[in-house]
């Protein structure tokens, strides 16, 4: 049986020809190559001997890339062509032992997929998410990471979608899972939406509504959502304008673009909490973040819809019902006075319940905080905020 000690020299034997290449090629001087095999001949006495932690294999990782790291330098200042080793190639192979001795160690998988993502090397990343959640498939924070990774790195919203679909079968029980899935579409619709004004397809078309088309049942392994074309997100130009007005009217109509995903999505997991409000309230406030997009107002009548419905007496229901009226409208728009004014109407009939006067309490301060707001809406902020605290202080 080999020894922690032979095990080591087996490892280090193999960069050799590596420093050879750079004495070679002045890169290093010998008193720096005596150093980096000094240093790595103590990391590898310490990574192959009994009682390694993972943190001795960060340790070593870190030493390698900024050992990287001065080798790209120096190569760049000395004009030298070099296209032999590779630092990425060795911290890649140190990343791998440490993950196969400790794949439950689920920073190791964190820091291996950072450098494979900081590096750009996308093949060696798909391969390195599919090893890390195969060890660790309930880590709901893991799957939104591949998920979004997928998304904004290679906008493929496909893949993302497979990510947190694959993640719910495995992590059904997470909110987060579930409500980041939802504003990962949201963010997608944004995008559409931008890319629509940049090619002006931002005209105003009715659309028809989306049909139902989410599951009934909440143990299914998939949620059924509205099938997406490419021709639905890429319509070809037709008139002289350059918009052809069918394919417009049926790029909004898409569920992409009207909302039924993020609706399906909520509609699903509300199943699955059993119609928790507070599930709901978080769905509510995440969407919310997203005021350009068109279909908001759709989802959060929809959300407010079934919370009512579920549950009519939640002060969490009522909440999101008052604050509805002003969901998509900037504050300093022209429609933002007489939605606040319609919002302060429902607000009336449950000044009793002090749970609503706290909700109302944090809304109106992020609202009065706001620099652009107009002072008279200012001041109607301080004196609802006011009659709240009274409501509190009874």
């Amino acid at each position: 049986m080999s020894t922690a000690a032979d095990k080591a020299r087996f490892f280090l034997e193999k960069s050799v020809p590596e420093l050879k290449e750079y004495e070679r090629k002045k890169i290093f001087n010998k008193d720096e190559i005596s150093a980096i095999i000094k240093k790595r001949s103590d990391f590898e006495h310490k990574l192959n001997a009994r009682g390694a932690q993972p943190s001795d294999f960060i340790r070593y990782v870190e030493y390698e890339i900024n050992l990287d790291t001065l080798r790209r330098k120096r190569v760049k200042r000395l004009g030298v062509r070099y296209a032999g080793y590779s630092g990425q190639r060795r911290i890649f192979f140190i990343l791998d032992r440490a993950t196969r001795k400790f794949h439950g160690d689920l920073g190791l998988w964190v820091q291996y997929v950072e450098y494979a993502r900081q590096q750009k090397s996308f093949k060696k990343l798909c391969s390195v998410f599919t090893d890390a959640l195969r060890f660790h498939p309930t880590s709901a924070e893991l799957w939104i990471y591949a998920a979004q990774y997928n998304l904004e790195d290679h906008a493929d919203m496909s893949q993302a979608r497979s990510y947190m679909q694959r993640g719910l079968r495995f992590c059904k029980s997470s909110r987060k899972l579930w409500i980041q899935y939802a504003k990962l579409e949201l963010i997608y619709t944004a995008k559409l939406i931008a890319r629509q004004r940049i090619l002006g397809l931002d005209k105003e078309v009715e659309s028809p509504e989306p049909a139902e088309d989410s599951t009934d049942d909440p143990n299914a392994d998939m949620i059924t959502l509205p099938k997406i074309t490419e021709e639905d997100i890429n319509p070809s130009a037709g008139d002289a304008d350059g918009v052809d007005q069918v394919a417009l009217q049926t790029l909004n109509s898409t569920p992409a673009l009207s909302g039924a995903i993020p609706m399906a999505i909520f509609d699903t997991a509300m199943k699955n909490f059993n119609n928790d409000d507070k599930f709901g309230h978080e769905f509510y406030n995440m969407a919310l973040e997203f005021e350009a997009v068109p279909c908001l107002r759709k989802i959060l009548e929809h959300v407010v819809a079934v919370m009512q419905e579920t549950n009519p007496d939640s002060y969490l229901a009522q909440i999101c019902h008052i604050r509805l009226p002003t969901a998509g409208i900037h504050p300093t728009s022209p429609e933002f006075p007489r939605a606040l004014g319609t919002s302060l109407a429902r607000l009336k009939g449950h000044w009793e319940d002090p749970r609503v006067a706290k909700e109302v309490i944090n809304w109106m301060q992020s609202l009065e905080t706001r620099e652009d707001l107009d002072p008279s809406l200012r001041t109607v902020a301080t004196v609802t905020i006011q009659n709240a605290q009274q409501v509190l202080q009874q």
